[in-house]
């Protein structure tokens, strides 16, 4: 045997019983099948368990590229890297500026943008302001009114709809609203509206004769608008615009300027007329029933209001302001507008019929 040849013998026999102390050493043998995937070798070594968790694909690409496994997470250090906080809200609820956003500001001087206030956002909308110097009496009276009407006008109105039948009570309302018409057809014409005026005499005239005194309502069906005029708007056309706000007792919403204009319209009431007391008092009694049951629709609404009072002001005033001034602004743009935005019989007040003239009423 040459020297080379021993030299290779003696290499190999040093590479075998290596390999049989390494064997040894790990007491697992080269025929024993490998152990599944997930299975804890060690229960009282949780880095051991965790370690034998690693997918075996995984296990080789860390090994493969040097990285740590997948699932050890790194640990930082707060003492020599610490971690800029997450910004925090405000007191008025949107996000604080993030230090990049403060860093461009610096640079460049644009504040950070704040979605609460944005300048190139459009104003809110604005409603108007009811002018009611008078407030705290004013409630008062609503009070005293809304008492009322719990026992004694809302109980007679429910009874008035329970007993009469809805046809009767159509004819009721169309009978009372016919008799206004001449009263409206005045103050058109006094408003210098003489379209109107005529419009109102033709309803007057066709419902008292075709309609059988005004309780049919053939008027309407001949296309003849129905819309009302009463003093108080005369009075705002020719230029009492602005009038603070009062509740009358037991006869509700009204202006100082309407207050006045029941003087014109009063001395014109065809119920008023009426000679024979109990008739008329008969008369007016029915017509405050009637219009009760016209508030029933409303009533809903009223009962989920935080501020009733409010809520009642502040619908009146702009539907008069509406009835005066929105209605002869509107007229030239858009002579369609819906007959129920014309007229209030959608929210009808106490008609001047069935109220006292009161020669001391109150300034403005």
């Amino acid at each position: 045997m040459t020297r080379h040849a021993a030299f290779r013998a003696l290499l190999c026999a040093s590479l075998v019983l290596t390999l049989g102390a390494c064997a040894s050493h790990s007491g697992v043998r080269d025929d024993a099948p490998p152990p599944p995937v997930g299975a804890v070798q060690d229960a009282g070594d949780p880095t051991t368990a965790a370690a034998e968790t690693v997918p075996p694909y995984l296990a080789d690409a860390d090994a493969a590229v040097g990285a740590a496994p997948y699932d050890a997470a790194p640990q930082a250090d707060t003492a020599q890297d610490p971690v800029a906080p997450a910004p925090q809200d405000d007191a008025s609820g949107s996000a604080a500026p993030t230090q990049a956003e403060l860093d461009y500001a610096a640079i460049y001087g644009e504040p950070p943008y704040d979605p609460v206030y944005d300048d190139t956002l459009p104003a809110p909308a604005q409603l108007p302001k009811s002018y009611d110097p008078w407030e705290g009496m004013n409630r008062r009276v609503h009070r005293f009114n809304n008492a009322v009407d719990r026992t004694i006008a809302k109980p007679l109105a429910k009874a008035y709809v329970k007993v009469v039948p809805r046809p009767m009570r159509l004819g009721v309302s169309n009978f009372f609203h016919n008799l206004g018409q001449p009263v409206s057809a005045l103050n058109a014409l006094l408003q210098g509206k003489p379209k109107q005026a005529a419009q109102s005499m033709g309803r007057f005239l066709l419902n008292s004769t075709l309609g059988i005194g005004g309780i049919f309502d053939p008027a309407s069906d001949a296309r003849l608008p129905n819309r009302s005029e009463d003093f108080g708007q005369t009075l705002g056309v020719w230029g009492w615009k602005t009038s603070r706000y009062v509740e009358l007792p037991l006869f509700g919403p009204r202006t100082v300027r309407d207050s006045f204009g029941l003087v014109g319209d009063g001395q014109l009431s065809p119920i008023r007329q009426v000679e024979d007391d109990k008739t008329r008092v008969f008369l007016q009694g029915l017509q405050l029933v009637d219009v009760r049951t016209q508030l029933f629709a409303v009533d809903s609404m009223r009962e989920g209001a935080v501020d009733d009072y409010a809520l009642v002001r502040d619908a009146w005033l702009q539907r008069r302001n509406y009835q005066i001034f929105g209605e002869r602004e509107q007229e030239s743009e858009d002579d369609a507008l819906p007959d129920y935005l014309r007229e209030d019989s959608a929210n009808p007040t106490v008609p001047v019929d069935v109220m006292p003239i009161i020669p001391g009423a109150p300034t403005n």
